[in-house]
């Protein structure tokens, strides 16, 4: 079976297992490696990516649910206008300690202002609940994405 993907604006024909886990495809078909496998479970918001718009976390759900769809990772959040923002604001507050979390957090953050150019503070942290950051990044974090917003 052949998946068809857009992902950053490219097509993929995928080869992988259709039960393989996108991230999986990602990092080790693609070798788009910013998206990263922390827990597994989908519980800490690393593997996050953007689907059609919208944040899907990437370590469980199967790839062929994906064919036809069209997929920004952290690679491509760049190409945006907002996404370069979210990035410069996380650069400009440190918003990152050891980085892992970092890639679906500015995915995240990027989909949260793409959607809501003004999130309120409530509204922000929603959006970042299925967000784990061990080292304690938060603050900063949302301090860069109300720099994001305000810019």
């Amino acid at each position: 079976m052949s998946l068809s993907l857009t992902i950053n604006g490219t097509r993929h024909d995928i080869t992988s297992d259709p039960d393989t886990p996108l991230v999986y495809v990602l990092r080790d078909e693609l070798k788009l490696k910013g998206t990263k496998l922390g827990c597994g479970l989908e519980q800490c918001g690393a593997c996050a990516v953007m689907v059609d718009g919208k944040v899907v976390l990437s370590c469980v759900t199967p790839v062929e649910v994906f064919d036809g769809k069209d997929i920004t990772t952290i690679e491509g959040i760049a190409e945006t206008e907002i996404g370069q923002r979210v990035q410069q604001a996380f650069i400009e507050e440190t918003a990152a300690q050891c980085g892992y979390c970092t890639s679906g957090l500015v995915v995240a953050a990027t989909a949260l202002l793409s959607e809501n150019p003004a999130p309120d503070s409530a509204t922000t942290k929603a959006a970042l609940t299925p967000h784990l950051c061990r080292c304690g990044s938060h603050p900063r974090v949302l301090s860069a994405i109300k720099r994001a917003a305000d810019t």
